[in-house]
């Protein structure tokens, strides 16, 4: 059974720029699911690492609303969030170094991670799960990026938590090592983790149970793995079509054809 953890609508993140603010997230809902693994895609600069920490509650949205387990997430105190985020969310930055405490081994990782979340862990299985079990008393500085990448992983992992976020967590691996990683995602969700990655990599999204698209700050696809395709109609009605669909209506405007419980759209004959 799946439920969803986290609900967010009309979602907006603004960043500033030399010509202004800019608008990183453009109302995009997104439910985010337990027992399931789902993998944001899309263009560099689409938004998928601002919609990431924003899930992650690392960043608060701009505008729209964010629920936790049905709470307002801006009603939560900073003390709240961070408490929540210690205890019930793993996060896996772009960069794996940003994730991990530069002073301390690899078993170590794992162990402070179980100390912060207050559970259990065997830190050598933990280890063993994505490969490390030689490195155990490397320490960040001393190891490949690989290496970094798997074992911050491993240790956002650890609990498991509740949601469990990693950015690009396949980017510099070989088909071995992703495997490890991908499994290990997998594994977490069917324990109950809601596991959510943004991804350029097809072995991340066929791992995955759920592909979100983003395009432009706008959630502009969605769909089940293996299952047809689904595009985005926000409430206004507005229909996000996929990019190579696009040159086919290079005026911007289309004529809708609506019909025996479907819509047909056809670009407008030339003047």
């Amino acid at each position: 059974m799946t439920t969803d953890l986290l609900v967010g609508r009309e979602l907006l993140q603004l960043y500033a720029a030399r010509t202004g603010p800019t608008q990183a997230l453009r109302g995009v809902d997104v439910s985010v699911v337990a027992g399931r693994v789902s993998a944001i895609t899309g263009p560099s600069g689409s938004g998928k690492s601002t919609l990431l920490a924003v899930l992650a509650l690392r960043e608060r949205p701009a505008g729209g609303e964010l629920r936790h387990r049905g709470r307002l997430v801006s009603s939560l105190t900073r003390r709240d969030l961070q408490r929540l985020r210690r205890r019930e969310i793993g996060w896996v930055a772009q960069r794996p170094t940003h994730s991990l405490f530069p002073q301390l081994d690899a078993r170590g990782q794992i162990a402070q991670v179980a100390r912060l979340r207050r559970v259990a862990v065997d830190v050598d299985a933990a280890l063993a799960e994505v490969a490390l079990t030689s490195r155990a008393t490397a320490r960040p500085g001393t190891m490949s990026g690989g290496e970094q990448q798997r074992l911050a992983v491993a240790a956002a992992a650890v609990g498991p938590p509740s949601l469990l976020i990693a950015d690009e967590p396949t980017a510099e691996l070989d088909d071995e090592s992703a495997a490890l990683v991908l499994r290990l995602l997998q594994a977490r969700a069917a324990a109950g983790s809601a596991v959510v990655i943004a991804t350029h990599d097809a072995r991340a999204t066929a791992a995955s149970d759920t592909v979100l698209r983003l395009r432009h700050g706008v959630l502009s696809g969605e769909h089940e793995t293996g299952q047809d395709r689904t595009v985005t109609i926000d409430g206004l009605g507005r229909l996000q079509l996929p990019e190579e669909a696009l040159p086919l209506f290079p005026t911007g405007r289309a004529i809708v054809t609506v019909a025996d419980n479907h819509i047909e759209l056809h670009p407008p004959r030339p003047n």
